[in-house]
């Protein structure tokens, strides 16, 4: 057994609506969908056009200034429509699916007995290598650079989240396929982050590292920076628990497999569970007749109510969403106001009487309780973040625009995930992580 790495710093929010630890396989989806805006810079392009028939598998588009990096269907079938924003933006490639159509043909092969070449070159035909992302700056990682390791978190610690030993159990075999490819592609190790009585410690060709403590310990970040921080020309790559079982699939049957499982969520959904579904499937199919007081105004999140994307029950589920959350919008009137003792509220301060019912779950609403105001110096960020880093001056650099000063305050490190219980608790209402997002994007644009 790994040391224990305890974190102190953080916040969980403990809110109504976990799921249940019971599995329900949805129908295959009459329509699916890849969405490039799921994919921070990117510039796709067209491989196909409406009517085009695919295989699972097949691209549909791709990345310009990486070529080799491709976006393909999770289901065989037609293009019905090609979706665009304003500029001719594309925000939704959509395909009408038929299960006759089928996957295309990979090579079917034990990767552990291929090159490192052969490996990337299958990931990056099938359309998974988008599921691999870089540090720094949270972006696809680029097939033509060495990480000097490999980081996968086995659990979440965010509200709500999936329970991996729940959704993996049966598939450890499948998984260990998926960790032997991935370990091609470094000359580094693979590292596991796992929690306390995790189903994942009897992996092999991985380090495993134990963590306790409140969220973000279940954050990839969080873990690398309390493994191995990075420094300025360093990189390693991340990819999430289910995503390396769709490589593990890909090796194991020479087929495109995006089956993923995801957790339904709030509570406003009647009887919170794990669904059995697809990448890119329609939110409706996970949400319709399964929500309360479908009359209200509610609020469905394509992720976690930290993280997640404010969606509507027409939209497609996430690229990389294994969660959706439903609370309620929280426009109504709201008696008394800031005056309410608040018995029935949590609040990251302590700041009402609810603070005396540590073990209650919530309901809480996306009501933001006021505008931004100033932005001023205190410790509540610090508390929240366990890395050593100053997540204030850091923002105020991004402000500012001030490029070194933002490589000293640790911009390398973090993505708007590992800042977003700052946002959540912020009395100035400070939009963190849009401000830290556009803080990557100049360093993309300057540094590259």
């Amino acid at each position: 057994m790994s040391e224990v790495i305890k974190l102190r710093k953080g916040l969980n929010i403990k809110l109504k609506g976990s799921a249940e630890k019971a599995l329900d396989k949805l129908p295959v989806p009459a329509t699916v969908a890849l969405k490039p805006t799921d994919f921070p810079g990117l510039t796709p392009k067209l491989s196909v056009k409406v009517d085009a028939e695919v295989k699972a598998g097949d691209a549909l588009f791709y990345d310009k200034y990486h070529p080799e990096i491709l976006f393909t269907a999770p289901l065989g079938g037609k293009v019905v429509s090609i979706n665009r924003g304003e500029r001719r933006k594309i925000l939704e490639v959509v395909i009408a699916t038929d299960e006759k159509i089928g996957s295309a043909e990979f090579r079917k092969a034990d990767p552990s007995s291929l090159s490192a070449e052969e490996v990337k070159e299958q990931i990056l035909k099938s359309g998974i290598w988008p599921f691999i992302k870089k540090r720094p700056y949270g972006i696809i990682a680029n097939p033509e650079e060495k990480p000097k390791a490999i980081y996968i978190s086995t659990f979440d610690t965010a509200p709500l989240a999936p329970d991996y030993n729940f959704v993996l159990d049966g598939q450890l075999d499948t998984f260990q396929t998926g960790i032997n490819a991935l370990a091609q592609l470094t000359e580094g190790k693979v590292n596991l982050g796992v929690s306390k009585d995790s189903a994942f410690t009897s992996l092999k060709n991985v380090v495993v590292n134990t963590f306790e403590g409140p969220h973000p310990a279940g954050n990839v970040g969080i873990q690398i920076a309390n493994i191995s921080p990075l420094n300025k020309g360093e990189v390693v790559w991340t990819i999430s628990v289910q995503d390396v079982l769709f490589i593990g699939r890909l090796f194991e049957t020479g087929n495109v497999d995006f089956t993923k499982t995801v957790a339904l969520t709030g509570s406003e959904v009647q009887t919170p569970k794990y669904y059995q579904t697809v990448v890119g499937a329609p939110i409706a199919n996970l949400v319709e007749g399964k929500l309360v007081n479908a009359d209200h105004n509610q609020r469905i999140i394509s992720g976690n109510v930290l993280t997640g994307t404010k969606v509507s029950a027409k939209s497609f589920l996430g690229f990389y969403d294994s969660q959706i959350s439903v609370i309620p919008e929280g426009d109504e009137y709201e008696f008394l106001g800031w005056a309410d003792p608040g018995f029935n509220k949590f609040s990251a301060t302590k700041a009402y009487f609810g603070k005396l019912f540590p073990k209650k779950e919530y309901i809480m609403n996306a009501n933001i309780h006021g505008g931004e105001r100033a932005f001023v110096l205190s410790n509540q960020y610090e508390k929240l973040v366990p890395m050593d880093i100053l997540p204030v001056y850091l923002l105020k650099a991004i402000l500012v625009n001030d490029i070194d000063k933002m490589e000293n305050f640790g911009i390398y490190e973090v993505i708007e995930e590992d800042f977003a219980l700052c946002e959540y608790a912020c009395t100035s209402k400070i939009e963190v992580q849009k401000i830290l997002r556009e803080g990557i994007n100049t360093m993309i644009k300057e540094l590259g």
